[in-house]
């Protein structure tokens, strides 16, 4: 049986006499068969250590809810009694093995010190503002446990952030599993983040792992933390003080080796304040916290960026890279970039699909006005009240990437009042000419 398994994983099976665990080279899963003596399994497992990051999966005979518990409390991952739990088995044998080979793809760099200098590669820019955060970031990845909070504007780079960390801190050699906990629906938001077992619910037709369990001895980037609701932010904060999940509609726990990096563009003390994000994970999060300056704080970098991202892009297009010229180069520094990188990324794709080849024609690559509204600016002020509010309206639309349900929820208003205040500036212009697929 244990070979026709493997076969189907198309992985190798090797057969080895009972050593202490430590021992056993770097592979995707251990497998403790213990059919008819499983009080011995679990002395056994009291006995020996775990190998780190590499699940103990133990087979046996006795589907006794106690017998697994006890195997669970001395450090196995899970527990199989067959023939009856065997497709569950191989759902988690399925998993450890991506596990292991997303680990074996991103292979651990020689020289450790080397690798923490060259994981910031990916973001660009040399302003005081991006080095101070980098310079913190360097310092905290080191290290394979804490939890972080990174905060900044959409658009920013919060998630590149995190993967320099993950890929340049000692958990690199394991998954950097992203979840954006805003796209998640709220019905399976549970599921998703700790597992289901077969029959919790209607379509739970199998056991399935959550993405705590997917990430071990990795990191779970939770983007859009603030998203979380009050609900589940008490069991995240359960799993962080405990290292311990507990699937949907199980009855036992699984130890968990991840480190969380959560992130958000809201303000979550003030949050707390409101009563919508709980103070005691807020705390928990922001062990240490990392503050992503929008890109008009960030002077000249906006150069070195576009020329990154006009790389990238051209190589991508298969289009000839143009040279930022010097009108170009003034368009980008005067705009005030609200979306940030990604809106500045956009610009530039958007810029050379609409151009000549080797060329950027400067009309698609910096909108100067939106619905008559001058973005480069700060809001209207000393103004008109009428003129103001538009002001304030045109400037969070614009923020949120053209998203009209979450300019209307920052600003605190119906979509309609919202539509109203742009109509008024611009009478006769279609309601919103931004895209109205942009996130916030």
């Amino acid at each position: 049986m244990w070979r026709q398994l493997a076969e189907g994983l198309d992985v190798e099976l090797h057969d080895i006499p009972p050593v202490e665990l430590r021992t056993i080279p770097r592979t995707a899963a251990v497998l403790l068969s213990a059919g008819g003596a499983e009080r011995e399994a679990v002395d056994w497992l009291e006995q020996h250590d775990n190998p780190r990051g590499v699940p103990v999966l133990v087979v046996g005979a006795d589907p006794g809810r106690r017998l697994a518990a006890q195997v669970v409390a001395q450090g196995a991952s899970d527990y199989f009694a067959l023939p009856d739990d065997i497709e569950l088995l191989r759902n988690a044998l399925q998993t450890a093995v991506e596990r292991h080979r997303e680990a074996s793809r991103r292979a651990p760099a020689k020289n450790p010190e080397e690798e923490g200098h060259t994981a910031f590669a990916a973001i660009a820019g040399e302003s005081t503002a991006i080095r101070s955060v980098l310079q913190r970031a360097a310092r905290f990845m080191r290290h394979a446990h804490g939890t972080g909070l990174i905060v900044g504007d959409t658009g920013t780079g919060k998630e590149l952030l995190a993967r320099a960390i993950h890929d340049g801190g000692p958990r690199r050699g394991a998954p950097f599993v992203p979840v954006n906990c805003s796209a998640l629906p709220r019905e399976l938001i549970e599921s998703e983040l700790f597992g289901h077992e077969k029959g919790a619910f209607t379509d739970a037709h199998a056991a399935k792992p959550g993405l705590f369990e997917v990430a071990e001895g990795g990191t779970l980037f939770l983007d859009e933390v603030a998203t979380l609701p009050l609900e589940l932010q008490g069991k995240l904060l359960r799993v962080l003080e405990d290292h311990e999940v507990r699937r949907v509609g199980g009855t036992r726990t699984r130890r968990v080796d991840v480190r969380v990096i959560a992130a958000t563009n809201e303000d979550l003390e003030a949050a707390a304040q409101r009563g919508t994000f709980r103070h005691d994970l807020y705390f928990r999060l922001g062990v240490v916290t990392f503050v992503l300056p929008p890109l008009r704080e960030r002077g000249e970098d906006v150069i070195g960026i576009a020329e990154r991202l006009l790389d990238n892009l051209g190589a991508f297009h298969r289009l000839p890279v143009p040279p930022l010229s010097a009108e170009a180069r003034s368009a980008l520094l005067s705009y005030a970039w609200p979306g940030n990188v990604r809106e500045l990324k956009n610009a530039l794709e958007r810029s050379l699909l609409l151009s000549p080849p080797g060329q950027l024609n400067l009309g698609e690559l910096v909108p100067t006005t939106m619905s008559g509204g001058d973005l480069r600016g700060p809001i209207a002020f000393p103004a008109p009240l009428a003129a103001v509010m538009a002001s304030a309206a045109q400037s969070m639309l614009a923020l949120c990437g053209g998203n009209v349900s979450e300019a209307a929820r920052r600003l605190r208003i119906s979509r309609r009042r919202l539509r109203r205040l742009v109509h008024e500036t611009s009478p006769g212009s279609s309601v919103f000419p931004v895209a109205a697929a942009g996130s916030c």
